[in-house]
């Protein structure tokens, strides 16, 4: 369907709707898609880095541009572009509201594809930032920096949401500026297929957002959860996040999460490059024209794709599925996370067995698992077992799925060694998180300063 419609209507609700059906592909088309996020740091200081400057968020971009990315710009208020990205390809380097660094990588077949893109992007930053004298450290939380320590990158988008995020919630601006994600993006093939991936996708992030726990400290010190980061997001704006208990209702489909997606409060709108704040509006109005901010301009479907990269579930549709629940970590963990969701997704017996184990929650027991796993992770229970071992059944569901797929790196390396560190992880019980607390504890003598040395990229 095209941006504008063919014959000039005004959108429909039915056109909304079908946006999302758009998505839908032959299993054989299936692709998988990794995000990760990651704090810039100046080495020696560990002080977060500010857009502008020789050494600056900027000059990181414009730094990559060497390796042939090429800049994505948008129009600022005294007429001239901002470098706010790169893209090359079908690949995204986004610019995050504190600066923290985000690839969006192209849809890749396999999960050699993504680990072999991840190394690259990771390879290329580090050539350029060490020019610049700067670091990239991958943990949920920022550990050290003050909210009012963190810069403010010059995107539109972020100055509506800043303004806007105090009045529905208390944690908003730590999300924007201080917590760092790994996300996996996966395909659907109907929407019955969407149903069912994504109810067992939504019911199990919460074991996925324990087994990925590494965000313990707030500026400087141990803040009570193993993912601050996850606790982040239980108060940040309840109309655009959670859990979406009607994803598990009878009659849900594409139609139901229009509906959804129609009644969450607007952002912006973006004409000629300048996004326009029309924050608490409601998209309603836009259809009918009601939007004075925008002369009663009614509006396209790109301002619906845009409107719905505005809303934040643990697993968000678009024309695909997001999987949303995860700390950033280390580089192994940037990989295992896209294998974890394609091992249970894109294999039928997998999701089965998957859905299985969680069919039977309750409302009451999502709801209550996602409290807990903040401050718990593995040691959480639901519905009288611990989380660990819901996660270890999950993890060999995950490999065996891996298997079944048989996707073959050049050296005949199936993909199920992606989940390896992970398994470690819900083996031992013991998250990144807590070996984190257990050096602070230890050998760092309660310096978090020390996490941006041993651990950047």
């Amino acid at each position: 369907m095209a941006d504008t419609l063919c014959d000039d209507r005004p959108l429909a609700f039915e056109d909304l709707v079908a946006w999302f059906a758009e998505g839908s592909k032959p299993t054989s088309e299936f692709k998988v898609g990794a995000e990760h996020e990651k704090f810039v740091f100046r080495d020696g200081t560990h002080a977060p880095v500010p857009y502008d400057g020789p050494d600056g968020i900027k000059a990181l971009m414009e730094g990559l541009m060497r390796f042939g990315w090429q800049g994505t710009y948008e129009a600022n208020a005294a007429g001239g572009e901002t470098l706010i990205g790169l893209h090359r390809g079908m690949a995204n380097i986004s610019l995050e509201p504190g600066g923290q660094f985000e690839l969006s990588g192209a849809p890749l077949a396999t999960m050699h594809d993504i680990c072999e893109e991840t190394g690259q992007h990771l390879e290329e930053v580090k050539t350029v930032a060490a020019d610049l004298g700067l670091g990239f450290l991958g943990l949920g939380f920022s550990p050290l920096w003050r909210r009012d320590e963190v810069p403010v990158m010059p995107k539109g988008r972020y100055k509506i949401m800043r303004e806007y995020m105090p009045k529905v919630g208390g944690l908003g601006l730590d999300m924007m500026f201080r917590t760092c994600t790994v996300q996996a993006n996966l395909d659907f093939a109907s929407e019955a297929d969407m149903i069912d991936k994504f109810r067992v996708s939504l019911a199990l992030q919460p074991i996925a957002t324990a087994l990925f726990a590494n965000s313990p400290f707030t500026e400087g010190r141990p803040n009570g959860f193993l993912t601050s980061r996850a606790n982040v997001w239980t108060d940040t704006d309840a109309d655009r996040t959670g859990l979406l208990d009607f994803v598990f209702e009878d009659g849900f489909g594409f139609e139901r999460y229009a509906r959804y997606a129609l009644d969450v409060p607007m952002y912006f709108v973006k004409r000629d490059g300048r996004y326009i704040d029309v924050a608490g509006r409601s998209f309603h109005d836009f259809m009918a024209g009601r939007l004075t901010e925008v002369d009663g301009e009614r509006p396209t479907l790109k301002d619906w794709a845009d409107h719905t990269t505005t809303i934040f579930p643990e697993v968000r549709l678009k024309q695909y599925l997001e999987m949303r629940g995860a700390d950033a970590g280390s580089w192994s963990r940037l990989c295992a996370l896209p294998a974890l969701w394609a091992g249970i997704l894109y294999d039928p017996a997998a999701q089965a067995a998957a859905w299985d184990l969680c069919k039977h929650w309750t409302a009451e027991d999502r709801h209550t698992l996602r409290a807990d796993v903040p401050r718990q992770a593995l040691k959480a229970t639901v519905a009288g077992r611990t989380v660990r071992d819901v996660a270890r059944d999950m993890l060999a569901i995950a490999h065996q799925g891996l298997k079944n797929r048989n996707r073959l790196s050049g050296g005949m390396v199936d993909e199920t060694n992606y989940l390896g560190e992970l398994e470690d992880i819900a083996e031992t019980g013991v998250t990144a998180a807590e070996r984190l607390l257990d050096l602070y504890n230890g050998p760092w003598q309660g310096n978090v300063g020390e996490v941006f040395e041993a651990f950047a990229y």
